[in-house]
């Protein structure tokens, strides 16, 4: 079943896309903010803000402080299907 909240924070709003490729990418291993800034060449700022709203909606996790590092939660993979199919509606559309 399709988790609503999840759906709206990765393909409801304007910033979904990003959202959907940090959290795929933190899926393939955890991350700081700052390495998926570099990686994606995106400010530090807009990764943070990212960041934060995935974790604000229980969709990752952090572990640390200073130099934290995210994975995704238990609920963003118990709902993979979801990010999935996110995922792949947005790169057939371009």
């Amino acid at each position: 079943m399709m988790d609503p909240t999840l759906y709206q924070v990765l393909a409801g709003t304007r910033g979904g896309a990003t959202r959907v490729r940090l959290l795929r990418a933190l899926d393939e291993r955890p991350r700081s903010r700052r390495e998926l800034a570099t990686e994606f060449d995106l400010a530090y700022s807009t990764v943070h803000d990212h960041v934060e709203r995935l974790e604000r909606e229980g969709l990752v996790r952090r572990t640390g402080d200073h130099g934290a590092v995210y994975a995704p939660s238990d609920r963003a993979r118990e709902s993979w299907t979801t990010v999935e199919d996110v995922l792949r509606t947005r790169e057939e559309t371009g």
